[in-house]
């Protein structure tokens, strides 16, 4: 595992993205591209899988037709889903993807869809967000 670990360090770095912090006993890594959108994107290796988190924004008081629009976003995202906390708190984006046969093009692939839904969905969201 701690290859798979490793391996997805050097991907990170070769897509020319910080790493801000790393725990290295959970095998979990804290990434930035800001240019891209990308801030505080947490990679966590969770065998069998590779898990991809960061929070959007908070939800508000009154959510109207968050919830609603947000189900609408995720119909058309190409990877990963805006999701809702345990406590309903976040909206966050997240994505997993298989670890055994993970290549550099799949990683890749998931945070440019992270960054993709950004662009486009971020200023509708920020309309929900007070």
């Amino acid at each position: 595992m701690k290859e798979k670990f490793e391996m997805i360090k050097s991907y990170i770095y070769d897509m020319g993205m910080i790493i801000t912090s790393e725990d290295e006993a959970e095998q979990m890594i804290v990434v930035n591209d800001e240019e891209n959108g990308i801030k505080d994107l947490v990679i966590d290796c969770e065998e069998p899988i590779l898990v991809f988190e960061q929070i959007i924004m908070s939800i508000p008081a009154e959510p109207g037709e968050l919830f609603k629009k947000l189900l609408q976003m995720n119909r058309d995202l190409v990877h990963g889903a805006f999701v809702v906390d345990e406590d309903c708190k976040y909206v966050i984006f997240r994505d997993t993807l298989q670890l055994e046969n993970l290549d550099r093009n799949e990683l890749e692939g998931s945070i440019q869809a992270l960054s993709l839904a950004l662009s486009e969905y971020g200023g509708e969201l920020l309309k929900y967000h007070h």
